[in-house]
């Protein structure tokens, strides 16, 4: 048997060793302390139904608000920045997967001077690191992990964009409707201090009742500019939510007039770790923290090389591509550490340690999405029994404001009584536009905390 067939054997071999000797730990999931039902919930659970199945543009009946989101989804740089990291994840995975394979490599020297050290030549190169003990395996799965955890964090970042999306709308909605209440306040105060300062002026009243409305006034006129101070402060948030220069935003259906078209579904706790895109992130995160720990179990063990070149080498220039010229090689390698200090150990330890960190960021991210779903459900039910009792608070102020107003003009009272009246029923109307937002944002969160289908 030749030399050059005896290495030839020799190089195959080592290329066909098996590829399965990968050291490092098996991934399995962790263990959750999983919740068995919901408690602020009297609602039947669906298992066959999931949140996640109901898109966001059947949620909502608004072709304003619905314009909005979909400029948000096409326009905001957060997605936009979180777009190009996915691309990047993308290409260090391709990166990594490029070391399962040989290199190869040209190069050549000219020298002439016949007597040079090197000769002249040209050939071409191969190397090849074996992954006998699953180090570039394990990158690429933990690449790929982190790959897929990256297109995760891209959902959260769409899921916050429409959901924030959304309830600005709801508040700036809000401010409309409390700057109408206002409006409309301030022009029955200029109406009752006219009437009142044409009593004071015939004798008729007090100059105390004529400061008090006076007051009054002044109070309402100084809540409008604060009011439309807020509202330019959410026009410039929706701005930028939206992806486009600072500006007035159109409006759609009064929060009056919303409606959250569906029944949102409800499904077992256990289904948000399917549902939610920050669960499946920061499980996919542990899982990539756990294939590290098996690249740096790899590199405590010797690494394999194989390498071979072809090409012409001659001190004669002019002979260089003659056949007496040309040559080949194949070889193989092993290099692997004998003692550092204990760095090799230790490098295991630090990706151990930074795998269990992992694993208990991805606990805690279920017990946090358990804790949302339970405190979106409580809003939503008590911001509604709340706005049922403040609605009956508006409509038993506005009747009181009409009996003191009377009792007033009667003689039977002071202008005190219905000073009181009048600051009750306007805060508990700026209330009542509040809790109508909180409900709308309540429901948005709900179907936030669920895990919607917002893609």
């Amino acid at each position: 048997m030749s030399k050059r067939l005896k290495i030839g054997i020799v190089v195959l071999g080592l290329a066909l060793l098996p590829m399965g000797c990968m050291v490092g730990p098996k991934y399995s999931r962790p263990e959750e302390q999983k919740a068995e039902r919901y408690q602020n919930t009297e609602i039947p659970i669906d298992t066959a139904k999931s949140v996640v199945n109901l898109k966001w543009f059947d949620v909502f009946d608004d072709d304003v608000l619905e314009g909005l989101i979909n400029k948000g989804i096409e326009n905001n740089y957060d997605l936009k920045i979180a777009m190009a990291r996915l691309e990047r994840a993308r290409a260090e995975l391709g990166y990594s997967k490029a070391d399962l394979l040989p290199s190869f490599s040209y190069g050549g020297t000219i020298n002439a001077n016949k007597d040079a050290f090197i000769p002249s030549n040209v050939g071409v190169n191969m190397n090849w690191e074996l992954d006998f003990w699953g180090k570039v395996r394990h990158e690429n799965k933990a690449l790929n992990a982190e790959l897929l955890a990256t297109d995760e964090a891209r959902k959260v970042i769409l899921t916050g964009i429409i959901s924030n999306i959304a309830v600005s709308y709801f508040q700036l909605r809000d401010l409309d409707n409390q700057l109408d209440i206002t409006k409309k306040t301030l022009i029955a105060r200029q109406e009752s201090f006219n009437i009142i300062n044409e009593r004071f002026i015939k004798g008729y009243t007090s100059e105390v009742d004529k400061v008090q409305i006076e007051q009054q006034v002044a109070i309402a006129e100084a809540g409008i500019p604060r009011i439309e101070r807020q509202i330019t402060f959410l026009e410039n948030v929706i701005s930028v939510l939206i992806g486009q220069v600072p500006g007035p935003i159109e409006r759609g259906k009064s929060n009056n007039d919303q409606r959250i078209t569906v029944d949102i579904p409800l499904s077992l706790p256990s289904k948000l770790l399917e549902n939610r895109p920050d669960i499946r992130e920061a499980e996919l995160r542990y899982m990539a923290a756990n294939e590290r720990i098996g690249v740096a179990q790899a590199m405590r063990y010797p690494s394999f090389n194989i390498a071979a070149m072809a090409g012409f080498a001659n001190s004669e220039l002019s002979d260089l591509f003659l056949n007496s010229s040309y040559l080949q090689n194949a070889s193989a390698g092993v290099v692997g550490p004998i003692f550092n200090f204990g760095k090799n150990k230790r490098r295991v330890e630090i990706f151990r340690q930074e795998a269990e960190q992992s694993k208990l960021f991805y606990q805690k991210a279920y017990l946090i999405a358990v804790s949302e779903v339970e405190q979106s459900l409580k809003d939503v039910k008590t911001y509604k029994e709340e706005w049922q009792a403040r609605n009956k608070q508006v409509m038993a102020a506005r009747k009181n404001l009409e009996l003191s107003n009377a009792r007033y003009y009667n003689g039977y009272v002071s202008y005190l009584e219905v000073l009181d009246v009048q600051r009750n029923l306007y805060e508990a109307e700026l209330e009542l536009s509040r809790l109508t937002q909180q409900q709308l944002s309540a429901t948005v969160d709900l179907y936030r905390a669920l895990g919607g289908g917002w893609n």
